[in-house]
């Protein structure tokens, strides 16, 4: 489960059995979310309020390239 980001206590990170479409996981105490990478589509929420989800999507739009870099690096070199 490889954490890629750390972002006001918000803990964000993928599974190492991924797949499609890109996303990233997030987590900080009970509330966990899921995130589409390129549309910041939520599929998951759980325990984070729309205020939570506003600055978790903010905080994924703004390292958005590191996120999708790390994807990409990660399961490339599984292959």
């Amino acid at each position: 489960m490889p954490t890629v980001l750390r972002v006001d206590g918000f803990r964000f990170f993928f599974f190492s059995d991924e797949h499609l479409p890109l996303h990233i996981h997030v987590e900080k105490g009970d509330g966990y979310m899921r995130v589409e990478l390129e549309t910041f589509k939520v599929t998951d929420r759980y325990k984070f309020s729309q205020s939570d989800e506003r600055k978790i999507v903010a905080i994924i739009n703004e390292h958005q390239q590191k996120l999708i870099g790390a994807w990409n690096e990660y399961f490339n070199h599984k292959s």
